[in-house]
């Protein structure tokens, strides 16, 4: 197994030898410590692989200054993120305006106090660990457009998507389970499964709409041209029920579901302001959620709509036509890969 260093990343940027003694000195025991005499190789070491976590750069170095290094890194996607600090020995509110019009966090004068550099470190470093968490949360709940949307833009304009597909998920039985359980117990099986269920549809490209109760509402095909948004839903239902399957052989508690598949039409948007939550709407997601409630358990049940976008991925089967109410009878199928 390969070992994992925890210990967050802060690359030092000065051309003065001796100030890049005194910072790697001061910050190797709570820090891995790597250091550039440029610009340029600042920014070649901010693009790495394993990136750092936070930069200090020194201001008047010879070639790039240090407010032009930051402004390239700040106009990269890829290291636009990373919180910069800027070290200097000049005390010029303009040179700390210009500083942050071109994306610097903070600054630190020379010479250089340990206790001020340490604190300013640490607080920066703990609020980008806060934000890339959030982030992260968001990018979960939400399709990767909204979450832009939301970071640049405060707001989100709700969007018809005319070539999605809908996942509705339900438990067999949830009242009389719960009958049975503990509420904390019940609440940590619904948290575990659902959380495992994340990570499925991460894995597919699916976006989590919302839970409610023992439901889970999943999509695909949202704020991306996503032609194989039917296949890759069908696979996030099967590997739900492989993963159930799987839990069921060791687990205290023995889940069994319904899921259904739909694929059409939605609106899609933010409701809310103070508590917001993204949602879906539309005729095809209420044929979704009926078709999960006439559905066959342990089985990903389907449409027709659905099985013609994924007919040569998945063997299907017809369960007839199936009473959907205020629906009228639809014909059903049932897949396996």
């Amino acid at each position: 197994m390969d070992y994992v260093n925890p210990l967050p990343i802060v690359l030092i940027v000065d051309d003065a030898v001796e100030n890049l003694q005194v910072l790697s000195g001061l910050l190797k025991d709570k820090y891995r410590v790597k250091i550039a005499k440029n610009g340029e190789k600042a920014i070649e070491l901010a693009n790495a692989t394993e990136k750092p976590n936070l930069i200090l750069l020194d201001v008047v170095m010879p070639g790039m200054s240090g407010f032009e290094v930051c402004a390239q890194l700040k106009s990269d996607d890829s290291t636009k993120n990373i919180p910069v600090i800027f070290i200097t020995a000049l005390n010029e509110s303009a040179d700390e305006t210009k500083g942050f019009s071109v994306g610097g966090a903070d600054f630190i004068s020379k010479p250089f106090h340990p206790e001020v550099v340490l604190a300013r470190i640490q607080t920066h470093i703990e609020l980008q660990a806060a934000k890339e968490k959030s982030d992260t949360l968001l990018k979960v709940l939400l399709p990767e457009n909204v979450v832009n949307d939301l970071i640049n833009n405060g707001k989100h304009i709700p969007e018809i998507h005319n070539n999605v597909s809908i996942l509705f998920f339900d438990f067999v039985g949830f009242t009389n389970m719960t009958t049975q359980m503990n509420p904390q117990v019940l609440i940590e099986e619904l948290s575990g499964i659902f959380t495992d269920f994340d990570e499925i549809c991460s894995k597919h490209h699916a976006t989590r709409i919302k839970t409610i109760g023992d439901a889970y509402m999943a999509t695909t095909g949202l704020g991306t041209d996503d032609k194989n948004h039917a296949v890759n839903l069908v696979n996030t239902a099967i590997d739900f029920i492989n993963y159930l399957n799987n839990r069921n052989q060791t687990a205290a508690y023995k889940w069994q579901c319904r899921i259904g598949v739909h694929s059409g039409s939605v609106i899609a948007g933010i409701i809310g302001k103070n508590r917001f939550a993204y949602d879906i709407l539309g005729d095809d997601v209420n044929i979704a959620a009926k078709v999960e409630s006439a559905g066959v358990p342990m089985k990903v049940t389907i449409t027709e709509a659905t099985k013609q976008l994924c007919a040569n991925e998945f063997i299907s089967e017809s369960i007839g036509k199936v009473m959907l109410k205020r629906r009228g009878e639809m014909e059903l199928f049932v897949v396996t890969p």
